[in-house]
């Protein structure tokens, strides 16, 4: 089996990457500069019309969504145990994976691009402040179910990959995160393992490249 992830610094394919590791899998990286629209190139348009990464190339066939890819390295890769064998905990860790896709990450994104939300001069400010009020209600949730936990289940899963990098990502826009203990403690405990340091090394080798390149 070949597996290609094409990923970007800073975006959710760094969920994959984390899990690909987690789970022992071979694959190769392909870099991708959204900066400078390598997103929207003809021939990453073939993989994904959606324009997004991350995208998992399966013996040529391209997955895309991180819900679904983090399923199917679940099922491929089982030793692994990124998500939990009762079938009824199984379906929580998705549900609560679906909540990092669907709730908190939207909630991230006006951040980074406020103008793709409000085209009005001067709304920018206004828009960051209702995503991030929104932003902190989804991590409020999160950090109540990280209470007393280690790990969102039993043991280490990809929805600890995935809220990882949602916080992370929060980090970055140097918001005041203190009111979120629980999902500080989990954020150090996630950077702590292998498979995040392999990805943020190869996340500043890339930015680096980049840079250079710009």
């Amino acid at each position: 089996m070949k597996l290609t992830l094409y990923y970007a610094p800073l975006t959710c394919a760094t969920v994959p990457y984390i899990t690909l590791t987690e789970a022992g899998a071979e694959f190769e990286v392909r870099n991708v500069n959204t900066r400078k629209g390598g997103n929207r190139t003809p021939e990453f348009l073939a993989l994904n019309p959606k324009h997004k990464v991350p995208v998992l190339i399966i013996d040529g066939e391209p997955l895309t969504e991180n819900v679904a890819i983090q399923i199917w390295i679940h099922r491929h890769f089982p030793a692994a145990k990124l998500l939990p064998a009762d079938p009824q905990e199984e379906i929580k860790a998705i549900s609560l994976m679906a909540f990092c896709g669907s709730g908190i990450h939207p909630h991230l994104t006006p951040n980074a691009r406020p103008q793709n939300y409000c085209d009005l001069p001067g709304s920018e400010e206004s828009v960051k402040r209702v995503a991030n009020k929104l932003l902190f209600e989804d991590l409020k949730v999160v950090d109540d179910l990280l209470a007393g936990r280690e790990w969102f289940f039993p043991h280490f899963t990809a929805c600890d990959a995935y809220f990882y990098w949602c916080f992370m990502r929060a980090t970055t826009f140097k918001l005041d995160l203190a009111a979120f203990g629980n999902c500080q403690a989990h954020y150090e405990r996630m950077k702590r393992r292998p498979s995040v340091q392999k990805v943020l090394a190869h996340e500043k080798k890339v930015q680096e490249e980049f840079a250079k390149a710009a």
